[in-house]
């Protein structure tokens, strides 16, 4: 019997990859938002210490290729293709290209972990838009069902913790702490969905999977108007506590994250570990999952098992 779908879709934000992008790049993030000027200068000022490019699109790029090789080591090809929110490769840009290429039926992935407006719904509506902009033709998207906790990201995304733990003094293990991050997101749009639950019961696997009982969830990236409540509490105000609390190292796993960009190379790994140096801590940032094994399988195995929500 012919599988339900003939290709598969994977759907990211989406990233400059030069300095000069970085503005036009930022324009498509905001659009429609009440961004304060400043945190937009803040942010084009982190883009700035890595010449305005992030490696999201070519890690998205390689799990498809990834994604790609393991459907194709199990049965017929599946083509991969991936399209992005905010730069290109567009979403429309990609769908009309699936058409042309005679795709008829996708697998969408959002490659996110855990579902909010912002990092599900919104998507849909996107890929929902650029359907309506290919017009005629524009393939059908069917979207992969949650796996925050499914075994094979845990599998991953602990290997990922493990290789960092690996990294702190045996005489530091016995105080460290392992904190889980995510994108915060305004308070309101976290009440009407199962982010911060989904994101607590990934911690909960990841840290029972590396035997670590001291661990917490904290939030990253803040943006948007200030008067708005955000979910918290901020990594860096989590890594500041930590040391009156006798931790002697802080372990940062982006488990919200499936590949780096500048949020993750910023924000934690420039930020975050200069507020563990003045707090006196000793810092370690995991992986991401970005081409584990474990995690590429497990996006074939749900592919294969037509798994959509």
């Amino acid at each position: 019997m012919a599988p339900p779908h003939d290709a598969v879709l994977l759907i990211a934000f989406g990233a400059p990859a030069r300095m000069e992008d970085v503005r036009p790049f930022l324009a498509n993030v905001v659009r429609g938002r009440r961004v304060p000027p400043e945190r937009i200068e803040e942010v084009v000022h982190h883009y700035a210490r890595f010449d305005g490019h992030s490696p999201l699109t070519e890690l998205t790029q390689r799990q498809a290729r990834a994604l790609e090789a393991d459907l194709a080591s199990r049965g017929p090809a599946i083509p991969v293709y991936v399209g992005m929110r905010n730069w290109a490769p567009y979403l429309h840009e990609t769908l009309a290209r699936m058409r042309s290429e005679g795709v008829r039926r996708a697998v969408g992935i959002v490659m996110a972990p855990h579902r909010s407006y912002s990092s599900w719904d919104q998507y849909h509506e996107n890929v929902a838009e650029a359907r309506a902009r290919v017009g005629e033709g524009a393939p059908e998207v069917a979207y992969l069902r949650a796996w925050f906790d499914h075994p094979g990201f845990i599998e991953a995304q602990a290997d990922r913790a493990a290789a960092a733990l690996d990294l702190v003094p045996s005489e530091e293990r016995s105080t460290t702490h392992m904190i889980f991050t995510a994108h915060s997101i305004p308070s309101a749009m976290a009440a009407n969905g199962p982010y911060v639950e989904q994101l607590t019961a990934s911690g909960r696997l990841v840290a029972a999977r590396v035997s670590l009982p001291r661990w917490s969830v904290a939030y990253q990236s803040r943006s948007g108007d200030p008067r708005t409540p955000w979910l918290g509490p901020d990594v860096n105000d989590v890594i500041r506590d930590l040391g009156p609390r006798g931790a002697g190292a802080a372990v940062v796993v982006p488990i919200g994250f499936v590949c780096d960009h500048i949020e993750v190379l910023y924000d934690l790994d420039v930020e975050a570990r200069e507020t563990a140096d003045a707090a006196g801590l000793a810092f370690y940032r995991t992986g991401t999952v970005a081409e584990h094994p474990a995690f590429i399988r497990m996006l074939g195995d749900l592919v294969l098992a037509g798994a959509v929500a």
